[in-house]
């Protein structure tokens, strides 16, 4: 019998595939019900609504990738390694993500926002500045930049993407929005020789076979 950790757990996991697949407003209890296969009232035995259940994917998904972009930042090999790993990372979780997640989440769940935005200030704009502050002093970064100023400029043109005004989901597709805006943010921020190694790299990730592990 499962234990109550593992039920809870198991509720979690389970939502969050729904809400990435389909957004969380038009995600219901008993859709999550539905697709772990038990009842709502076990549900409601764990989470006191909807919004709990939310807050708590919310924590679990932001834990999950804060542990996953630690590990790029400790495995990568330079500054621009660690930015092609994330932007491989970006543009696979996109592909996978509701481009309404964001929205749903700022009008409907301000718990599970008001987390998002801590996450963002507090993890990833520290993440981006500190590899913005290592690209320079590697040589692979113009020298002039404003880490402060680049770095919020990143985070926001990355939740731009997800506005359904500017780039609405019938004619754009969220994962190539993100990458094209990436490509603009980097080659805006290399120098000349971060600019041959960011083409190695990115060649690299196209095609392992082709270019030395030891790059």
């Amino acid at each position: 019998m499962m234990e109550e950790h593992d039920i809870k757990d198991k509720i979690i996991r389970g939502s969050e595939e729904l809400f990435m697949k389909y957004g969380v407003r038009s995600v219901s209890m008993d859709d999550v019900a539905r697709h772990l296969s038990m009842s709502k009232k076990t549900l409601y035995q764990y989470f006191a609504d909807k919004d709990e259940i939310v807050t708590m994917v919310a924590a679990y998904h932001m834990e999950k990738d804060q542990k996953q972009y630690e590990s790029f930042h400790t495995s990568a090999k330079n500054a621009i390694d660690e930015l092609v790993k994330i932007s491989s990372c970006l543009k696979r979780d996109l592909q996978k993500m509701n481009p309404s997640l964001l929205f749903d989440l700022q009008k409907f769940h301000a718990k599970a926002w008001s987390a998002w935005l801590g996450h963002k200030q507090l993890f990833i704009r520290d993440s981006i500045v500190r590899n913005l502050k290592q690209g320079i002093e590697e040589g692979f970064f113009r020298p002039e930049i404003n880490t402060d100023i680049l770095s919020t400029m990143r985070l926001e043109l990355i939740q731009l993407t997800f506005d359904e005004q500017i780039f609405p989901s019938s004619k754009y597709d969220l994962a190539e929005v993100n990458l094209q805006i990436f490509e603009h943010f980097i080659y805006g921020i290399l120098t000349d020789k971060g600019c041959k190694v960011y083409e190695k790299y990115k060649l690299q990730s196209n095609n392992p076979e082709l270019i030395p592990q030891s790059l």
